[in-house]
């Protein structure tokens, strides 16, 4: 598949740019997106190729797990095991937004991501 860049208006984005984005992951590829600080690569986390992808186009070591982002919050149970209480208020306070939380994941998430 062919690079190709495509502006998004940030306050406004357009849903047809966002939907060729997902369309990209879908079928295994690999977008780029701002976050607060950097750009990322983001690949479905589901699909092994496609993370291994990210690690490919990054030079990353395979020992440095990836940040996995979610949609909503119920997509957390897709994704890890019940957060701790604490984790919970701290989710709840701050979703959505800038904060990470490092939770056991579940089997159904391929290895290579974490």
């Amino acid at each position: 598949m062919k690079a190709m860049i495509v502006k998004v208006n940030r306050l406004r984005p357009e849903p047809d740019k966002i939907r060729r984005a997902a369309a990209v992951l879908r079928a295994g590829g690999i977008v780029a997106f701002p976050t607060e600080t950097v750009y990322g690569l983001a690949a479905d986390a589901f699909n092994p190729k496609a993370v291994q992808k990210v690690f490919v186009a990054k030079g990353r070591p395979r020992d440095n797990p990836l940040i996995v982002h979610i949609a909503k919050v119920n997509d957390l149970s897709l994704l890890a095991k019940k957060p701790s209480k604490k984790a919970a208020r701290l989710i709840k306070r701050f979703w959505p937004g800038p904060l990470t939380v490092i939770l056991a994941r579940k089997k159904r998430l391929p290895d290579i991501v974490s």
